[in-house]
């Protein structure tokens, strides 16, 4: 086996361990790449061929494979219940008191322990809106109430 040959071998191996370190799906074209150029180097090809080839096959499959790659093996993302309370209206049942650690919401059936994202207290019976929700505790804001239209 000539230099050449045993050159772009190792780079398709590093191409391969990089890619199996990060699966970033970048490296997997270039270790393509160097395959082709491996080749070349065994049927006697000139370095320069071999080089302008590594580069064309890598770009290209780069290029052309990888958004379809990341596109269909890509993990789904799941919404999960608590990601549709987000942006929802609540009423206060327990006065909400940063300061106190204190305070409770019932967002649809479910009461939530609630703190309020301004740290400002929010009295019971306030129409709240949900900003955001870290872990079991719910942010909350007091909702904007329509005027009523006569």
């Amino acid at each position: 086996m000539n230099l050449a040959a045993i050159v772009w071998l190792v780079l398709m191996v590093v191409f391969l361990a990089m890619e199996a370190s990060t699966v970033s799906m970048v490296s997997l074209w270039f270790a393509a790449g160097s395959l082709i150029a491996l080749l070349t180097a065994l049927a006697g090809g000139p370095a320069w061929l071999q080089t302008v080839l590594f580069l064309a096959v890598s770009a290209g499959l780069l290029l052309a494979l990888r958004p379809l790659a990341k596109k269909y093996l890509a993990p789904k993302v799941t919404a999960t219940n608590v990601d549709s309370i987000v942006g929802s209206t609540g009423l206060v049942t327990a006065a909400i008191d940063n300061v106190s650690a204190s305070g409770q919401v019932k967002l649809g059936a479910m009461e939530w322990t609630a703190r309020s994202t301004s740290g400002q207290p929010i009295p019971v019976g306030t129409l709240v809106k949900v900003d955001k929700i870290e872990g079991v505790k719910a942010f909350v804001s007091p909702a904007e109430v329509p005027a009523n239209v006569t």
